[in-house]
């Protein structure tokens, strides 16, 4: 057997729930996401403190992709379990015997309002012809996924652009990405990329505001055209007054069964004011405002800070933090998704607080540190967002 041969290559398909960020997030099984592995971002994952851990997803390995193309044009993207991967990963492939498959890609993206979350519907629909080349023997699946982009046109109101059943952005990086791999890379090149834990996995209809945390957001390793230009951004937006800008969000409103999503161009144009709008809008599920939530998440941003407050010479520019909660409040939702009801002491499962994305993060031994010489102490800029969103959602709870 040759690398890879003998466990099933794995489709990946988009993550339908990415909400910011630029980088294709892509669906590895249902519990995992992959992206592309920067090395500075592994680097945080391997030597993380203890302390951050209930933070941040968790590091499931590394895995190799690869570009392919069919004989039509389509992109695929085809992940090989089983190369440089920890062997704790091994219980991450679905039953060996899985018909190889890979992801179908030609830009013509659907949602299904009707399925039964209100979600992406993947029809998927078995492919006869074999691709002798890509993988020998083996039947691939094909993913049909279509976005009608006649739902991007403003009605009257110019109200429906931002009502999805389910979010545009991820799919808007993956074009991207695919675009890029497809001019960059030949065929057969194996590209690393990272496993992580999908942390919305156990929500029904996860609610996700994506915070891009900060008084700066350029890493060490930044050109200085590229300096410039998230200066620019952080002063033009949230992030020099309050130390934190939207940078994405999808709410699900119980009226419509819609989500209603926002992404980080939405984000930048926002006032202090306006960010405390957005705010209480992630709380607000189309009939009411979610003040259940309000104390659960402060609770969990507290205990954040006190940890942040700890790490010296971390510094996690351009990284986000997202809050999750689910916007389906029925107990069932509990019921068929968890064996049992979970409930992490004063953290209820109900709402979550993550950090992500540590690309440009630098720590004193990281070993792919741009910046020879470590930062002192904790990231004020990151404590002072900490602060003030705090503030913010206490005023909220308090009725302000």
């Amino acid at each position: 057997l040759g690398p890879g041969e003998g466990r099933a290559a794995v489709l990946l398909q988009p993550f339908v729930h990415q909400v910011g960020g630029h980088t294709s997030m892509l669906s590895y099984d249902e519990h995992t996401v992959c992206k592309p592995l920067v090395s500075q971002e592994l680097s945080f994952y391997e030597s993380l403190p203890l302390a951050m851990r209930q933070f941040t997803p968790q590091y499931k390995g590394i895995v190799s992709v690869h570009l392919k193309k069919d004989s039509l044009g389509n992109l695929t993207l085809i992940a090989s379990p089983g190369l440089g991967q920890p062997d704790s990963c091994g219980r991450l492939d679905s039953a060996g015997g899985d018909p190889s498959v890979t992801l179908w890609h030609k830009c013509k993206w659907a949602s299904s309002a009707s399925s039964e979350h209100g979600l992406v519907k993947w029809s998927h629909t078995q492919v006869t012809k074999t691709f002798k080349d890509s993988c020998p023997g083996k039947m691939l699946l094909r993913t049909d996924l279509q976005y009608h982009t006649d739902s991007l046109l403003e009605d009257a109101n110019g109200k429906q652009p931002e009502r999805k059943s389910y979010n545009p952005w991820g799919l808007h990086c993956h074009r991207q990405h695919l675009n890029r791999m497809s001019s960059k890379h030949n065929e057969n090149k194996l590209q690393q990329f990272l496993l992580l834990e999908n942390v919305v996995s156990k929500y029904s209809y996860p609610c996700i505001l994506d915070l891009k945390m900060g008084t700066r957001q350029h890493g060490d390793d930044a050109s200085e055209e590229k300096k410039a230009r998230h200066i620019k951004k952080c002063e033009q937006s949230t992030s020099a007054s309050l130390g934190v800008r939207v940078c994405g969000m999808q709410v699900y409103q119980a009226d419509t069964g819609h989500f209603l999503c926002k992404d980080k161009y939405y984000g930048r144009k926002l006032s202090p004011e306006g960010f405390r709008q957005t705010l209480r809008q992630f709380l607000c599920n189309g009939n009411q405002l979610r003040t259940d939530l309000l104390e659960p998440i402060i609770l969990r941003l507290r205990a954040l800070l006190s940890v942040i407050r700890k790490q010296s010479s971390y510094r996690f520019y351009s990284s986000s933090l997202l809050i999750i909660y689910d916007g389906q409040e029925h107990k069932e939702s509990v019921d068929h998704h968890l064996p049992f009801p979970k409930t992490h002491g004063m953290n209820p499962s109900r709402v979550d607080v993550r950090m992500i994305d540590f690309a440009h993060t630098t720590f004193k031994g990281s070993k792919s540190n741009p910046n020879p010489t470590p930062y002192d102490g904790p990231d004020h800029g990151y404590i002072f967002g900490l602060e003030n969103l705090i503030k913010i959602l206490q005023n909220l709870l308090e009725g302000k």
